[in-house]
C-alpha cells in the first residue's frame, strides 16, 4: 500500500490543492459519514480516555492518506511544529492529544472515527476501514492526486507546519 516509498515532492502540495476545493472535502466527509453512519449502528462503546490516541500503550499505529492529512492540515492552517512531532512520537502518541482527549474530533482522520478499543468492535471495524479506504483511494484517483497511505505523523511532516487560508493564493 506505499506505507513506506516517500511520496514525490510535490505530492502534499497537490494534497493541499485538493482540500482547498469543496467538492474535494465534501466527498470525503461524505465518506467520514457513511463510516458514522455504520459505526452508529453497530453502537461500540467508546470511553474518551484517550487510549486510542496513544499508540504505543494501544499497540496500533495510525495511517492515512494523502487526502486525509491534508484535509486536516488545510481545516487547521498548518500541521504541529517539529518539536510537537518529535514529542509525540517519543511518547508514541497522536500530536493532538490533549488532556486525553482528541483536539481535532470533528476533522479526524478515518483510522480514527472506525478505531475503538472496545473488543466488540474488533470484528467489523477492520472491514468498514477497507471499505472506507478503498472509496477514499477511489476520490484520490477522481481528483487525479497520488495516493499514498502513511503513519501518521510521518505524513504530517510532509506538510508545512503554517498553510495560508484556502483559497489565498494556494496551498
Amino acid at each position: 500500500m506505499n506505507r513506506d516509498i516517500p511520496p514525490d515532492p510535490g505530492s502534499a502540495a497537490a494534497w493541499l490543492m485538493a482540500a482547498d476545493r469543496a467538492e474535494v472535502r465534501a466527498d470525503l466527509e461524505a465518506v467520514y459519514s457513511l463510516a458514522a453512519d455504520q459505526i452508529t449502528q453497530r453502537g461500540p462503546a467508546c470511553w474518551a480516555s484517550g487510549r486510542c490516541c496513544n499508540f504505543v500503550r494501544t499497540g496500533h499505529r495510525l495511517y492515512v492518506t494523502g487526502l486525509e492529512a491534508a484535509y486536516v492540515v488545510r481545516a487547521l492552517g498548518g500541521r504541529p511544529d517539529e518539536t510537537a512531532l518529535d514529542a509525540a512520537e517519543q511518547r508514541g502518541d497522536c500530536p493532538y492529544l490533549a488532556s486525553n482527549l482528541c483536539g481535532i474530533h470533528a476533522i479526524k482522520p478515518l483510522g480514527c472515527r472506525v478505531y475503538f478499543c472496545d473488543r466488540s468492535a474488533e470484528e467489523w471495524q477492520q472491514i468498514l476501514s477497507e471499505r472506507c479506504l478503498s472509496l477514499i483511494r477511489v476520490l484520490h484517483e477522481k481528483y487525479g492526486v497520488e495516493y499514498r497511505y502513511g503513519e501518521w505523523r510521518a505524513m504530517l511532516r510532509l506538510f508545512p507546519s503554517t498553510v495560508r487560508a484556502a483559497g489565498a493564493g494556494g496551498g
